[in-house]
């Protein structure tokens, strides 16, 4: 039976995740939102040899009895060794190019395998079978000597090799007796020997990104886990644009039946706002650069600072939902969506998330584009939008589909929007500006307390006159809009404990929706939950939740979105970028300092 026990690899172009047994068995090209060349894990309805499965390209001993794989240190490089029934033992490498070269970043659309014998006298077999058309037709192809070429779409792809080519094609197992290396890439001739070129990219890749890894800032404790929730968080980046998926899948559902199968192949605004966020509180000030040149060309797109919740890795912001026929979905549980009609609802949160996202830029010294007055201009329209609407219905950033409400995490989005704006123009001389600002944010925040605020529970409510609870309420704090020792996010904190928190685990909200009443924890609102026992003064107890979470984490050390209560199994796609936030959000919060060591 499938599971997420996956390992993801990736060069911030294109990605793969990799099964425990050296299968790679989702990626897709020529981006992540493309069409997914290999897509095995979503089930692919067609009939074909079970040794080749539909959509996948798979290592295997003959006689195998083992597999263990784990990335090389501080790298998004996966070793996964292979062992047969005799002690044979054969290594695969697996990874995406990425290095400097040439004064520029080179990641090209390709994907790299290195298989080397270890002990003994491995037969080794080779099943390569891509996909086009969201799993519905196999790729055709046609070889040369040292070469297959596949017709994939939207553009063909080339593999390079110094194995035999024949063994690929028919799939007949063959003695390893050298290292053989495969290079899946762009439709033109492999230029250098394909031995020695990959060698060197293996080299320069994993060079990189220990490099990137070292100039991180990471807590004393939990630092394997930080350090592989940030390079995967990078890997969920699209460079070129600098656009951050929520996720580098589509259709894993929330839980077994739910139908809540959604494609995260896209940049939500809020997600890529936590996002930045955590990676910032580690310096990797790449990624805050990269996005912010993302959200710029999204505000100069807009009309008259109106904005979407999400869009494409390119910028586009029609992404229509259809279901991809092809696939029955993981374990078989469809529908497999491709596109998110999310694109076109209304949550007014997006303005508070472009500021905040934004807001750094005008203080941060070290970035090598400091943000100028008219970036500020562009932003004060976002600001204005937010202004008109902080008091309107909105889908609420759990986007529900079929009935809207003034929510109150929107609302104290738009203040925060109105509050940054008005230190930006402090920190840039603009005082009328600042004070235009700060009177909005005022205004803002008195219809907020008065709206909001439930008399009878004393409390805050995350709908404004009613009395519903969402664990976006213990955003308050986080966004500056309460103090933790505040009385009244106190008790807004401890109602939504009281009605959301099950064991250790955290739901959204426990009222029905557009697919029922939920039936499984969302990572990140227990992650939010151990935040805010910190912050009231319940420490030791954060840190033993925040164990428990760590407990869960896939052999790869990742999180999807959402985890059964019961059985502690994961659901949602994978990997979520909002629990790898809460990864490392929380242990810096929770970990000793330095300090303590020094």
């Amino acid at each position: 039976m499938k599971s997420l026990t996956l390992w993801p690899i990736g060069n911030c172009q294109v990605s793969a995740l990799i099964d425990g047994a050296a299968g790679m068995v989702w990626a897709c090209q020529p981006q992540v939102d493309g069409d997914p060349l290999f897509c095995s894990l979503l089930d692919p309805k067609r009939d074909t040899p079970p040794d080749l499965p539909a959509g996948e390209w798979r290592v295997s001993l003959k006689d195998q009895v083992s597999a263990e794989a784990n990335y090389l240190a501080n790298t998004a490089i996966l070793s996964t060794i292979l062992t047969d029934k005799r002690g044979a033992s054969a290594e695969v490498i697996d990874f995406c190019p990425r290095f400097e070269r040439r004064g520029r970043m080179y990641r090209p659309v390709s994907f790299v395998r290195l298989v080397r014998p270890i002990h003994g006298s491995p037969q080794v077999r080779m099943a390569l079978n891509p996909a086009v058309d969201f799993g519905a037709r196999d790729a055709e192809h046609t070889n040369g000597t040292n070469h297959i070429r596949f017709l994939t779409e939207p553009q063909p792809l080339r593999l390079t090799t110094d194995a035999p080519v024949g063994r690929l094609i028919d799939g007949r197992s063959f003695r390893l007796e050298r290292s053989l290396s495969f290079f899946l890439g762009p439709d033109e001739p492999f230029v250098g020997n394909v031995e020695v070129e990959v060698a060197q990219m293996l080299h320069d890749t994993r060079r990189h990104w220990k490099h990137w890894v070292r100039g991180l800032a990471i807590p004393l404790d939990w630092q394997e886990v930080v350090i592989r929730a940030a390079i995967t968080l990078k890997l969920c980046q699209h460079e070129e644009t600098g656009a951050i998926v929520a996720a580098l899948t589509t259709s894993i559902p929330e839980h077994d039946g739910s139908e809540r199968n959604w494609d995260y192949r896209y940049c939500w605004i809020r997600d890529a706002y936590y996002t930045v966020q955590a990676l910032n509180r580690l310096g990797a000030l790449d990624v805050l650069e990269a996005y912010l040149s993302y959200l710029r060309n999204i505000i100069d797109h807009s009309e008259g600072g109106e904005i979407q919740p999400l869009y494409s890795v390119s910028g586009e912001g029609e992404l229509t939902e259809t279901f991809a026929d092809g696939l029955a979905g993981y374990r078989g549980l469809g529908p497999v969506r491709v596109g998110n009609a999310a694109f076109s609802q209304v949550q007014h949160d997006a303005y508070g998330q472009i500021v905040l996202s934004s807001a750094q830029a005008f203080f941060d010294q070290r970035l090598l584009r400091p943000a100028t007055a008219d970036d500020f201009a562009a932003l004060e329209q976002v600001g204005e939008r937010a202004l008109a609407t902080f008091d309107q219905p909105d889908a609420g950033l759990w986007e529900f589909r079929t009935k809207s409400a003034v929510h109150t995490y929107s609302a104290v989005m738009c203040w925060a929007a109105c509050d940054r704006l008005a230190k930006i123009a402090a920190t840039l001389g603009l005082g009328d500006r600042a004070g235009y600002w700060r009177k909005a944010a005022e205004r803002v925040r008195k219809a907020i307390e008065k709206k909001a605020w439930n008399a009878d529970d004393m409390r805050f409510s995350a709908i404004w006159g009613g009395s519903e609870l969402d664990a976006s309420l213990l955003q308050l704090n986080d966004l500056q809009f309460l103090a933790a020792d505040d009385p009244r996010f106190i008790a807004t904190f401890d109602a939504v404990e009281a009605g959301l928190r099950r064991g250790d685990h955290m739901l959204r909200y426990s009222t029905e929706d557009d697919f029922g009443l939920p039936q499984t924890a969302f990572n990140f609102c227990t992650f939010w939950l151990i935040e805010t026992l910190h912050f009231v003064g319940r420490t030791a107890e954060a840190r033993t939740l925040y164990e428990a979470m760590l407990d869960r984490l896939t052999p790869a050390g990742l999180l999807s979105e959402d985890t059964d209560i019961e059985t502690g199994e994961l659901w949602g796609n994978y990997p979520q970028t909002y629990s790898l936030v809460g990864l490392i959000n929380c242990a810096v919060l929770l970990s000793r300092p330095w300090s303590a060591v020094r």
